[in-house]
């Protein structure tokens, strides 16, 4: 085993590898941006080198300075981690030139299946099944539209580089095939220096199953059965789970064969996935193949028992497979859920600033957290927004949904917007609960965006019963404080009106006898409630039973507002005395203001095009601009009929949030 190893990476993954490298007393040396100096992973490595500015091309990109960190730092391998390099034959090369260990694939095997258009031809030779389509390199968007014709709409167009959901965009007309193969060149371009695009046939109710393998330098090749990663947005994954509830024996058995057969075709070592997507008769098709680590491996490795990192430090360091195939066991059902900073309320606009409070769920044999940040941390608008990962194992599917659902409960961030609230919705879903899914889940279910606020899980009053019962322990505490003018003492009145979204109801909360100033009657309109509670003014987690059924919130309070987050939805809650209430009753409503004056980046990003000019007339919905941040192209469209007026910025301006882009005419 090595001595020391260098992690080529950053945020999360890197923070996994150093953990795994820590417990088999390996030691570590991070590399960092001039934006990560001080970056979680800087901060748990044993060592640690700055290798350039903020710009994932000077920095994390840049393989003379990682090799450079290399030979300094005395490191004799190197894990890549996911993203950035770690699908690079050029630097698995760079390395093994420069005497230093890639803990990856060989380059041969990189190259092969890094390329999709050759990838596509290598699996069919393997036997391995692939989804109708066109293997030549896509020229322009005429080419993209005669090729599609003749496959067929709808269709895909795939970055032929590409991964992580970049440089992919679906078509099922004309104008959705020009306008996605701009939109999927530009991105494989940005993302990873090559703009050849291809089109297949997109499969109808797509269910994405891939399968992992391990291959050491000995000949032996075992698979650990699948993953389920159907529940994506922008063919990006959210949440992934191990086992597939679609697959049976056969078809488990089938899908392995086939990745099998593909790792020894093209004479793979290391962990490496091979993705299927299957329809709606369950035939599955060779999507892709990931040589590196997955982002989702912590869920094979819940129902296996196995490091995969560990795996591939053995094997990088020239050991056999610690088991045949035989002897690969598989035991209950993991989920993870991926926690972004991004705004689902706003078409999941990525979010970036710094981590004013982060609260994560207690760890234990069942739940898990790989974070690659901590309180008062940096989320950078120049990577990709992962902010933690949340893995739960359970013994069975129905078991594990449920310890999904009550860990994001608990899991409490504040400074950057997140999708918490969203993961809370999708793990509640009755379809997702009921193993009914597809790559269109969430567009089915969600749409374009989720609005916590909009949503409803059928349990708004226990929201209204937390708010209250919070009010209530308030207003106690400021009865009992001291040096009250004798006669003018505080008395509370457990007798208030709530209002939240334009519904309002009477609250009453009066202490319950016997549960040692814990408990409280609480009735909601006519409706009546027990709570046992625990919580203290100022936390931002209330905990209790709600006529006997155990309810996890996340709140906070200003003034005479309580912010409640259960279940996937949020509530804004206004407690007042009755007669105020009547008052705010009678008071006339504000007119909404439509009109639109300017057009504002909706966060911190790169401004690629304006496509428009002053003077011209847009419609509703007309593409205006298109910003990137993050890795991904935004399109900023009109909201309405407008005429732009003045124009404020250019191409190439880097944007902060809410910069105004251009003006409208009244």
């Amino acid at each position: 085993m090595f001595s020391k190893i260098l992690i080529a990476n950053r945020a999360e993954i890197a923070c996994r590898v150093i953990r795994t490298a820590r417990r088999l007393g390996v030691g570590t040396v991070a590399v960092y941006s001039e934006a990560d100096v001080n970056a979680l992973h800087v901060q748990q490595a044993d060592e640690a080198v700055c290798i350039g500015a903020a710009a994932a091309a000077q920095s994390y990109l840049n393989v003379d300075a990682i090799v450079a960190a290399c030979r300094a730092s005395g490191a004799e391998a190197v894990h890549p981690g996911y993203g950035f390099l770690s699908e690079n034959a050029g630097f698995a090369e760079a390395l093994a030139a420069a005497g230093i260990v890639f803990i990856g694939p060989p380059p041969a095997a990189i190259r092969a299946m890094g390329d999709k258009i050759n990838s596509r031809k290598l699996a069919a030779a393997a036997g391995v099944n692939v989804i109708p389509g066109d293997d030549t390199v896509i020229r322009d968007a005429d080419h993209a539209v005669q090729v599609a014709a003749a496959i067929g709409y709808p269709v895909m167009i795939k970055a032929s580089a590409g991964g992580g959901g970049k440089g992919m965009r679906a078509a099922r007309d004309e104008g959705e095939c020009r306008d996605g193969f701009e939109r999927a060149s530009g991105e494989a371009r940005s993302a990873f220096g090559d703009d050849r695009v291809l089109v297949e046939k997109c499969i109808a109710e797509p269910r994405h199953v891939e399968i992992q393998i391990l291959a050491d330098n000995h000949g032996n090749v075992v698979h650990l059965g699948e993953r389920e990663c159907s529940i994506q947005r922008r063919h990006q994954k959210v949440m992934e789970e191990a086992p597939s509830p679609l697959l049976d024996d056969t078809a488990r058995a089938a899908m392995g064969a086939q990745a099998a057969a593909l790792a020894r075709a093209v004479d793979y070592r290391s962990a490496g996935t091979v993705e299927f997507v299957m329809d709606a008769a369950r035939n599955f098709y060779f999507l892709e193949m990931n040589t590196r680590l997955q982002v989702e491996h912590p869920v094979t490795e819940m129902v296996h028992g196995l490091d995969l990192v560990e795996e591939m430090m053995r094997i990088a360091a020239g050991e056999k497979l610690s088991l045949a195939q035989d002897q690969v066991k598989a035991a209950g059902w993991a989920m993870e859920a991926r926690i972004y900073a991004e705004d689902p309320a706003r078409n999941f606009l990525p979010s970036s600033g710094r981590i004013t409070r982060c609260l994560m769920p207690e760890e234990s044999e069942s739940v898990r957290v790989d974070s690659g940040v901590a309180e008062g941390g940096e989320v950078p608008v120049y990577y990709d927004p992962l902010i933690a990962k949340l893995i739960v194992h359970g013994d069975g599917r129905a078991a594990a949904a449920a310890a999904m659902a009550r860990a994001l409960a608990r899991f409490y961030l504040d400074g950057v917007s997140h999708n918490i609230a969203f993961l809370q919705a999708v793990a509640r879903h009755p379809r997702f609960t009921g193993g009914e899914l597809s790559t269109a889940f969430i567009d089915e279910e969600f749409g374009g965006a989720y609005d916590p606020a909009a949503g409803d899980d059928g349990r708004a009053v226990h929201r209204v019963v937390a708010a209250a019962v919070m009010h209530r322990v308030y207003q106690d505490r400021a009865a009992r404080i001291s040096g009250q003018a004798p006669g003018c003492e505080r008395e509370v009145d457990g007798r208030w009106a709530a209002l939240s979204g334009g519904g309002r109801w009477t609250v009453t909360v009066n202490p319950a006898g016997g549960h040692g100033g814990e408990g409280f009657e609480v009735e909601v309109d006519a409706e009546a409630f027990t709570v046992l509670h625990s919580w203290r003014p100022g936390a931002p987690l209330f905990e209790a039973l709600i006529n006997g059924e155990r309810e996890v919130m996340q709140v906070r309070r200003d003034g005479l507002h309580y912010h409640v987050l259960g279940g996937g939805c949020t509530a804004d809650i206004m407690i007042l005395p009755l007669r105020a209430a009547e008052y705010l009753g009678h008071m006339p409503a504000k007119a909404a203001h439509a009109s639109m004056k300017s057009l504002k980046s909706p966060m911190p990003g790169l401004l690629l095009r304006l496509s428009v000019a002053p003077g011209q007339a847009v419609k509703a919905g007309e593409e205006i601009a298109v910003v990137e941040a993050m890795k991904m192209e935004n399109v900023l469209r009109a909201e309405r009929d407008a005429v732009v007026e003045k124009i404020l910025v250019a191409p190439g301006d880097t944007l902060a949030a809410d910069q105004p882009l251009l003006e409208f005419a009244d």
